[in-house]
């Protein structure tokens, strides 16, 4: 669950599916509320196959990500914990740094010497910069000072940097000082497989259904949708879904419960990525309520791709990257952040207009099934790590370039 995940499932799998060998190195499942399964409990490691592909899960504490201290407290485990599994990996041509955080780069700087192998630096979010976004830190924090020193270590040791969005490039070129030559955009994907348009007949109740799937988490304005769904608490066949786990999941279950909301339907459980794909196609419209943070944004959500592989229209209350992308591909309703009465506005507009509805939504299926299938997202990956081998092979004499094999 979360978009790390999704980004390094997608990642993996594309590389895979374009003839790769890979393995991946994980914690132990515990996202979001810290509850480990049984079956990893008092481990060092597990050795598992997901989808012919080799996963090594390692131990890190039962703790829910919640709050900054409870979030390194995992990140440093991960650090050192990770480097259990070193015995058991051959053969790298690439490692490449999935964690949304730039202190995944530690344990990989240790696998790069030991291993003799290129890094690769992804990059989810922005840190220190998101940290102080959503007021986690405060900018002239000692964490945020460290965190800069830190990124600028991140950016530097690494061969190749991978941004999911556009936005991001600008930032680590020009404040750390990183050449341009090694920052390429490789978006985030969508499993068309398993996130695909349903028919109509496939949709439940009869009412017009508004939903948010995904982590209940500090990026995202939950007050905006409920506020937007207790103007609309009279119309009848208009409901709206929340489903998914994180920190805000209680607060936005008294909210519901202080605003008398009852057109509002909140499922507290994770779902199965198929499960997730199934109600998204049942859904009439799909919402991205990003927090007000001051400025556009500059990150992306992965969400959308999967909102707009399930053919449905995407409401994205924000500005920056995810507007635009929305706006470009035709595929929804940009709304400001916080604007609820402009929310609830837009929805009435796509229930009256179920043929805009349907049309909005077609236009994303179609853009994520020509530009960001798997195949597609695991091919421009490769792109990337044979120039980079390739330019340190010219730098050093060093190994020979990553190669497919079919």
């Amino acid at each position: 669950m979360g978009g790390g995940a999704t980004r390094a499932y997608n990642v993996a799998k594309g590389l895979k599916l374009n003839g790769c060998d890979v393995t991946v190195i994980s914690a132990f499942p515990h996202y979001p509320d810290g509850n480990i399964p049984k079956e990893y409990r008092w481990k060092p490691l597990k050795v598992e196959e997901f989808e012919d592909i080799k996963v090594i899960r390692i131990l890190v504490p039962p703790l829910a990500s919640q709050g900054l201290a409870k979030r390194l407290v995992l990140f440093l485990s991960f650090i050192v914990s990770s480097l259990f599994a070193m015995p058991m990996v051959k053969g790298v041509d690439i490692i490449w740094a999935a964690n949304p955080n730039i202190l995944s780069i530690f344990p990989v700087l240790v696998y790069g010497t030991v291993k003799r192998s290129l890094i690769a630096l992804n990059v989810d979010d922005l840190w220190p910069e998101d940290l102080s976004n959503f007021n986690l830190i405060g900018k002239d924090s000692f964490l945020f000072k460290l965190g800069r020193v830190l990124a600028r270590i991140a950016y530097s040791k690494a061969s190749l940097i991978t941004p999911i969005s556009p936005g991001y490039v600008k930032i680590i070129a020009k404040r750390y000082g990183v050449s341009r030559d090694k920052i390429v955009v490789v978006r985030a994907g969508v499993d068309l497989g398993t996130f695909g348009a349903k028919s109509d007949a496939e949709q439940c109740n009869g009412k017009f259904e508004v939903l948010y799937s995904g982590a209940f988490s500090v990026a995202y304005d939950f007050d905006q949708v409920l506020l937007a769904a207790k103007s609309l608490n009279d119309v009848e066949d208009i409901e709206f879904v929340f489903q998914g786990r994180g920190e805000l999941v209680d607060y936005v279950k008294t909210k519901v419960e202080e605003l008398e909301l009852k057109n509002v339907k909140v499922m507290d459980k994770v779902l199965s990525r198929g499960e997730v794909a199934k109600l998204l196609s049942q859904a009439d419209a799909l919402i991205l309520p990003l927090r007000n943070i001051g400025r556009p944004y500059l990150g992306f959500s992965s969400k959308i791709y999967e909102y707009q592989a399930a053919g449905k229209p995407i409401i994205c209350c924000g500005e920056g990257q995810p507007a635009e992308h929305v706006k470009e591909t035709n595929s929804g309703i940009i709304i400001k952040p916080g604007d609820h009465k402009g929310l609830a506005e837009a929805i009435l507009y796509l229930h009256r207009n179920m043929k805009i509805t349907r049309h909005l939504g077609e236009n994303g299926r179609l853009f994520v099934k020509d530009n960001l299938s798997l195949e597609n997202i695991g091919s421009k990956m490769i792109v990337a790590f044979n120039a980079c081998c390739l330019h340190r092979r010219r730098k050093v004499g060093g190994r020979k370039w990553l190669k497919r094999r079919n």
